[in-house]
């Protein structure tokens, strides 16, 4: 399987599906999946911005479109009827296949989300290509009953969207890389599942993302990863 990790910097812009479309357009011969991080066509700070800035599924039809030839992963503020919420979007044999509302909504320090976003309910599964698949929202890795979860759902692979900003820095690196590797190394042993990880990288707000993107083979062993703090675009067989 080919897979790849398209760890950018988004902005605080609809221009976003713009570049998510150049930048499919230029891997989909040569990938099955491609994997954005977490709000990926929105930017991450939105706050008031989010009722101009949300998407509805009718205005990503050409991401429905692309994944007849490429299975696509994208972040995205969402609106549904009254309310928005932090999803993750499957797209893949031309149609959205799985939607995940994330549930663990952070409103501590720097984070608002629960302010602007409702919250999901349910971890679900889904089957492609004969690979059960669970998709995961940053937070959501950080509460041991997902874990549980995720366990029920017995996948063959999880799919992390992440916006992690960098904190704890040290000269042996960053603690919270350390703290996010330990738990996504655990998830990945816990389930026999392969897992990949995709962080944000740039700035918003002086908000610095961190990236490290990667891929977990079922011993929890890191088999491939991206370099911190740059934007990076690579396709991994596995």
């Amino acid at each position: 399987m080919r897979i790849t990790l398209a760890q950018i910097s988004p902005k605080l812009s609809r221009s976003n599906l713009d570049e998510v479309i150049k930048i499919i357009n230029n891997k989909k011969s040569e990938s099955d999946l491609i994997v954005f991080p977490e709000l990926s066509l929105s930017g991450y700070m939105l706050q008031d911005k989010l009722s101009e800035d949300a998407w509805d599924l009718a205005e990503l039809d050409v991401l429905r479109e692309l994944s007849k030839d490429i299975d696509i992963v994208v972040g995205a503020a969402f609106k549904c009827n009254e309310h928005f919420s932090n999803s993750a979007l499957y797209f893949g044999r031309g149609q959205l296949i799985s939607q995940h509302d994330k549930v663990y909504l952070p409103n501590y320090g720097m984070f608002e989300e629960a302010r602007y976003f409702k919250a999901g309910i349910i971890f679900e599964s889904f089957v492609v290509n004969e690979n059960r698949v669970s998709m995961v929202i940053c937070e959501d890795l950080w509460h041991k009953n997902v874990h549980h979860d995720l366990i029920v759902q017995n996948p063959d692979i999880i799919i992390a969207l992440v916006a992690s900003p960098a904190r704890g820095f040290s000269t042996d690196g960053l603690e919270i890389q350390k703290q996010w590797y330990e738990i996504i190394k655990r998830v990945a042993v816990e389930c026999s599942a392969h897992l990949i990880f995709v962080n944000r990288v740039g700035f918003e707000d002086g908000i610095g993302f961190w990236g490290g993107s990667c891929i977990l083979n079922k011993k929890g062993e890191v088999m491939v990863q991206l370099e911190n703090f740059k934007t990076k675009i690579k396709t991994f067989t596995i």
